[in-house]
């Protein structure tokens, strides 16, 4: 097969896993581009790229992430990243998905094929290898990116200066960082919180600054993990957020009361945070709740409700950036980085113009799990099967595949479910996990034979 008729698939997260299996699976050729030596993403602790710290592990449940293909062998409702570790390259062996991959090897740009932005002769793929070798390009019909959305830092600006140690949480591994000292976390949410916690062990002292009033789950209720409720049909949104909101308040009470601000916006209108420890230790006075930072000077932090203390360490769990560095931001309908959004694609993965960029794993969603980049996947493994029949004279596949470009055209799914998520650029890509997941299977359902219309 030519080069016309062959997929580069960036990265070898779950992300890059699950669009190589699909592909796999549908019978298409492909390259994978890894820049680490091996599967894993950001789950492999020894990745240079790697977010994750010692005491990571899941904040869903394992039963609602895992890949439906090949269930955890682990036991723990939520297992640690090594668990995770081991599970992604068990899911690569299993379908022998590494002697397609060419680890060490980062790609560099993605440009289309002389000039032409449309995307319609091809792309051109630029790789060099991490060890200081020559650099190579290839030739490729289409390419999916799924390089992940948690590996650039997200650094505010803050007026003053800080004379102590300043970290991000990207760069954060060991609670050993924090022996002795007087520790402020700007950020409460999931990192920010268990970072909070892993820090009152170890120092002097631990405040945790929040701009905004967050909905804490807990992992467990009725001694299930939390996700695992409510599987079956579900509620409408305003009915799931009077009931569950009312639920957490009886249970767990109000987190005001340990000196969190009160939540702007009902529950599930942004990520929860699952983490009930960070409330037992405000409550037990190991940690102390914040305002917002206004500016440093030296030691002191002066927050925006007037009061101020002096600290040793800052660290920033401030989130991260969707980062395609590779890629010109106008092939993926983007203003670019900074721009306050996510790039404009279809479902979160297909460019209107339908141009043979791909992207597997821009997609955050309470409860959507790797089956829900898998789906995504298995998406476009189907589009780009149906294309290619329809290349080879199969006039019903070509049908398939020029009904899901007018879609493009079409006005586009609510992916909603009715929830209205907050303006912010970490939600500018969120969705309802049931509304996302029904679109994505209706939509590749259609692009088989016999499949919906």
């Amino acid at each position: 097969m030519g080069p016309q008729r062959r997929v580069a698939v960036v990265g070898a997260g779950p992300s890059g896993l699950a669009a190589a299996r699909a592909l796999d699976r549908a019978g298409l050729a492909f390259d994978g581009y890894e820049a680490h030596a091996d599967v894993g993403g950001l789950w492999d602790i020894e990745n240079p790229r790697s977010t994750v710290y010692e005491s990571a592990h899941l904040i869903s449940s394992r039963t609602t992430t895992q890949f439906d293909e090949l269930p955890m062998e682990s036991t723990a409702d939520y297992p640690s990243h090594r668990e995770l570790l081991r599970y992604f390259r068990a899911y690569a062996d299993a379908f022998e998905l590494r002697d397609h991959f060419r680890f060490g090897t980062r790609v560099v740009a993605v440009e289309p094929v002389d000039g032409d932005d449309s995307g319609h002769s091809g792309w051109v793929v630029r790789s060099e290898p991490t060890d200081g070798g020559a650099a190579e390009e290839r030739t490729y019909s289409h390419v999916v990116v799924a390089n992940g959305t948690l590996a650039e830092p997200n650094v505010p600006t803050f007026a003053g200066t800080f004379d102590g140690e300043m970290v991000h949480s990207s760069a954060y591994k060991s609670a050993d960082v924090f022996a002795g000292k007087r520790v402020l976390v700007v950020g409460g949410g999931n990192s920010g919180c268990d970072i909070a916690v892993d820090a009152v062990h170890r120092a002097a002292s631990v405040d945790l600054s929040v701009r905004r009033g967050y909905w804490f789950v807990p992992r467990y209720l009725l001694g299930r993990p939390t996700d695992t409720l409510n599987q079956g049909r579900p509620l409408p949104a305003r009915i799931k957020q009077a009931v569950d909101s009312r639920v957490l308040r009886i249970l767990g009470g109000d987190p005001q009361r340990f000196g969190f601000p009160v939540p702007d916006h009902k529950i599930y209108e942004s990520h929860p945070v699952v983490n009930s420890l960070v409330l037992q230790h405000a409550g037990q006075g190991d940690l102390r709740v914040r305002a917002d930072v206004a500016r440093f000077d030296g030691s002191t932090v002066h927050f925006a409700d007037g009061s101020a203390a002096d600290y040793d360490l800052v660290l920033l769990a401030t989130g991260y950036r969707l980062d395609y560095p590779f890629l010109d931001p106008r092939h993926l309908a983007w203003q670019g980085p900074g721009s306050g959004t996510a790039p404009r694609l279809f479902c979160n993965i297909v460019p209107p113009s339908c141009n043979g960029l791909f992207v597997v794993g821009m997609l955050e969603a309470s409860g959507i799990g790797w089956q829900g980049r898998a789906e995504q996947a298995e998406l476009v493994a189907r589009y780009l099967a149906a294309e290619a029949a329809g290349r080879d004279g199969d006039a019903a596949s070509a049908d398939r595949a020029q009904r899901f470009r007018r879609r493009m055209s079409e006005p586009w799914p609510d992916l909603t479910g009715g929830y209205r998520y907050l303006g912010l650029e970490r939600m500018s890509y969120y969705v309802n996990k049931d509304a996302y997941r029904g679109t994505v299977r209706r939509l590749a359902a259609e692009l088989v034979p016999g499949g919906a219309s």
